[in-house]
């Protein structure tokens, strides 16, 4: 059983773990994510990460254990209901959104999780807060234009803008800057570190297997392989590189520049 602590908790697994077609996809897990934590979920393709976090998001339902989110337990609440509370962004969400749709229109659909604008309605005042997200990602400019006529690094900003819609109290970005360039991934740490670095923003978890992409913020991380932890805790404490090799099942060298960024590689034979 795990033991309530001071802070409040916004995300708890209890037991968890996820089978199909009888291939282990996540072994039982214990995991709790507090109101002023920002969580790194590291590990390599096939590790189990995405899992994580469609569970967390409510896209999936565990095969044994228990969730809950936002002190909503999944099984006994509306996940409709309860996904509008939540900012998520991953890669299969992003494909299915209609790449002729306006900036603003792709942000406001977030207010009931939808990917159209046409299944509700929506007022002046949803238009507003779309703009004002799209501005705090420094992409208001683009409110009136098809995404699609945006960089892959502007496109991120945007989506990054949607999570942001609804005021959440919990958000989860799956592998945000998968096939992005440089320039576009840079650009994408940087209005990362602008949520991660701000002690009013909600709590987040942050999907990848990309040191390079983690801006600084970041408090704990999770290191997964082949469905199971291989390490959890504050980063600063359990990122190290005995860990991450551990992890990627290879020795890897790690270090930390002065502006909080990390770097990995692996080393040498002989």
């Amino acid at each position: 059983m795990i033991h309530a602590t001071a802070r409040p908790t916004v995300l708890c697994f209890e037991h968890v773990s996820f089978v199909r077609d009888d291939r282990v996809i996540l072994a039982s897990l214990d995991w709790q994510v507090a109101a002023d934590q920002r969580w790194l979920v590291l590990g390599a393709n096939g590790s189990g990460k995405t899992t994580v976090v469609r569970i967390a998001a409510m896209y999936e339902h565990p095969s044994s254990g228990e969730v809950t989110v936002l002190g909503e337990r999944l099984g006994r609440t509306d996940v409709r209901v309860l996904r509008r509370r939540i900012g998520y962004s991953s890669a299969a969400m992003t494909a299915q959104i209609r790449p002729e749709l306006t900036c603003t229109e792709v942000v406001m659909t977030a207010k009931f999780a939808a990917l159209e604008p046409w299944w509700h309605r929506y007022d002046d005042a949803d238009r507003d807060r779309a703009v004002a997200c799209l501005d705090r990602m420094r992409v208001s400019r683009f409110a009136d234009r098809p995404l699609a006529s945006l960089s892959s690094g502007e496109q991120q900003r945007v989506l990054l803008a949607r999570t942001l819609m609804t005021e959440p109290g919990l958000l989860l970005l799956d592998e945000p800057s998968a096939r992005l360039d440089l320039g576009g991934r840079e650009q994408l740490v940087s209005a990362l570190a602008e949520l991660t670095t701000d002690r009013a923003a909600a709590p987040l978890v942050l999907v990848t297997h990309h040191l390079d992409e983690v801006p600084d913020g970041m408090t704990h991380v999770m290191m997964l392989r082949h469905g199971v932890v291989v390490a959890t805790g504050p980063l600063d404490d359990t990122l190290r590189a005995d860990t991450l090799s551990e992890c990627f099942e290879m020795p890897l060298r790690l270090d930390r520049r002065d502006d909080g960024r990390w770097s990995a590689w692996a080393e040498r034979a002989g």
